[in-house]
């Protein structure tokens, strides 16, 4: 299940990473919570993903790859949804007491167990080629805009509105059914800041200052998130002279997009001089986080990725699963940003913030 080579911390947390990091940002529970009783947080969560069963047995159901599939994709269900209930019952059941980075790995065990590898493989497929074909008048609207602090607020709101392409989220993956999802409409809707965490404007002023000798970016889902969010991004970063490294989950999870996709959209992006809509792309590296969850662990990264990253003066973390439900608070010793949309209730509620509130937390080192 894991990557085959064996995974070191990311090199650019700050240290001793074992007393500094936490991955997951939201507590469950407190050290004086009974072990052996579920708190009401952790209902509330195994509840969240209770609730995303059925979509995700849908999704299995109709994958071409599976023999079976219909009667797999029902074990599936029941299996995992018997775990679930199970914590409830009994927190240390399953590797428990549970948390984000748990709960996702066991629907991943389940679903890898009965054979499925990459249920949300059709739907990807399909929101990359319109995001691909959408994406030279997103990056020609943002070539537009004179003002460099104007420019880099229009990126960043790109990133954000691209990020609500996730089907991991039960309200968001019905909305998705029913119509599909408008990167423009969704730019203009963001909701009005400041927003519940809204570091921009320092952001904007630094960006104006200083540029970036090289920057790591952890991606999130496939389609318009990648595609018109974090490449018109990344390619304003290789125009200003920056090393960008793009890092890519190694295993498919939901709709997150794997090293292998990356590496073929972004050369279905170049031309035949290498170049991303008029910018030299010779300083873009695709690269495997090692990673293969909707979430990320950073202090377990694949040690040929560590090594390419050591260097980096920018880290940033995209996405509600890689910035807000984990690493949120995590202390990087160069500068970073956490960037995304937060999709589940729980969060907002958290956070103190509203459904669909945006999050752009900037820390310098």
């Amino acid at each position: 299940m894991e990557s085959s080579s064996p995974s070191v911390p990311f090199p650019l947390l700050q240290a001793p990473v074992e007393s500094t990091y936490r991955a997951c940002t939201i507590p469950y529970r407190f050290p004086s919570d009974n072990p052996r009783k579920a708190t009401p947080v952790e209902i509330q969560w195994i509840d969240l993903f209770l609730n995303s069963v059925p979509s995700f047995k849908q999704r299995a159901e109709n994958d071409p790859t599976v023999p079976d599939a219909p009667a797999k994709a029902e074990k599936f269900a029941e299996r995992y949804t018997a775990m679930l209930e199970e914590m409830k019952k009994n927190p240390e059941s399953h590797g428990g007491p549970p948390d984000c980075i748990l709960l996702c790995r066991l629907r991943e065990l389940v679903l890898r167990e009965l054979g499925f590898r990459d249920i949300f493989k059709k739907v990807k497929d399909e929101e990359n080629a319109k995001a691909m074909s959408l994406f030279e008048g997103v990056v020609q609207r943002n070539d537009e805009i004179e003002d460099d602090g104007k420019r880099v607020e229009n990126l960043i709101r790109g990133i954000l509105a691209g990020n609500i392409f996730d089907l991991g989220s039960a309200q968001l993956a019905e909305v998705f059914a029913k119509d599909g999802m408008s990167f423009l409409a969704s730019c203009q809707n963001l909701v009005s800041r400041p927003w519940v965490i809204d570091d921009l404007d320092a952001f904007k002023s630094k960006w104006t200052k200083k540029s970036w000798e090289k920057v790591v970016i952890f991606v999130d889902n496939s389609g318009a998130d990648v595609i018109l969010g974090i490449l018109p991004f990344a390619r304003e970063l290789l125009r200003r002279g920056t090393k960008v490294i793009l890092a890519a989950n190694d295993m498919p999870s939901i709709n997150d997009v794997t090293y292998p996709e990356l590496v073929e959209i972004i050369n279905k992006l170049k031309d035949a001089d290498g170049k991303i809509s008029g910018v030299d792309a010779s300083n873009l590296i695709v690269a495997n986080s090692g990673n293969d969850l909707p979430v990320i662990d950073l202090s377990s990264v694949a040690p040929e990725f560590a090594f390419m990253a050591n260097d980096a003066d920018l880290v940033v973390l995209e996405g509600m699963g890689r910035a807000i439900e984990t690493n949120l608070y995590a202390q990087m010793k160069c500068d970073s940003i956490k960037i995304g949309m937060v999709k589940h209730p729980e969060v907002a509620q958290f956070l103190g913030g509203r459904l669909y509130d945006c999050v752009f937390k900037f820390n310098e080192a």
